[in-house]
């Protein structure tokens, strides 16, 4: 594992704690040697993890879309930020970069990122692991809903056991580097990395 995904809020959130993750999480991720993939924001938890991860001189690439860069919200201090056409480009390029993916606290676009990244991985286009850290109980009830989609038949467990929820972004970081991802879906035997 080379790169994590960090996909959070660009707003700091009404828990201080939510903050306060958002600072560790740059921080170790840096010292672990591992690159910084994120949405290349300035602000929220998107900037605090970027800044916490610059600090601690690690590695940070950022990925936007060329009309969030001209509302002056990109982040100018980065390792490396890349601009795109599309929110579509923007996911493509940030799952390219990245080993694992990790979600803080954050709203509907977070939820949306590692949906996709999650499905991707349910029918096999990647093998990469796919997170919560679920500071002060945030993602509870998601946790629920997901867990129901498998009670009520929509889900296979395992691809509900797939998904890693912890307290701190170091026990993630430590799943992380466990993971051994459940077959495909549709049950085929090796699936190339589609990207």
């Amino acid at each position: 594992m080379k790169s994590i995904c960090i996909y959070c809020g660009s707003a700091a959130g009404a828990d201080p704690a939510f903050l306060e993750e958002a600072v560790s999480a740059g921080t170790l991720i840096a010292q672990a040697g591992l690159t910084l993939v994120y949405g290349g924001g300035r602000v929220g938890l998107m900037g605090a993890v970027a800044d916490a991860a610059l600090a601690a001189g690690g590695k940070v690439v950022g990925v936007m879309p060329a009309d969030l860069v001209n509302q002056e919200i990109g982040h100018t201090g980065l390792t490396e930020l890349r601009v795109v056409n599309s929110m579509h480009e923007r996911k493509w390029a940030m799952a390219e970069l990245a080993d694992g993916f990790l979600c803080l606290p954050g709203g509907p676009g977070t939820f949306e990122e590692i949906f996709e990244q999650w499905t991707w991985a349910l029918l096999g286009f990647h093998s990469k692991p796919c997170g919560f850290v679920n500071v002060n109980g945030y993602y509870d009830l998601l946790r629920q809903t997901v867990q129901q989609m498998a009670d009520k038949g929509f889900l296979a467990q395992s691809y509900v056991d797939m998904l890693i929820y912890t307290d701190r972004t170091a026990q993630a970081l430590d799943a992380f580097r466990a993971y051994v991802a459940p077959p495909p879906k549709w049950g085929v035997a090796a699936v190339e990395q589609r990207y």
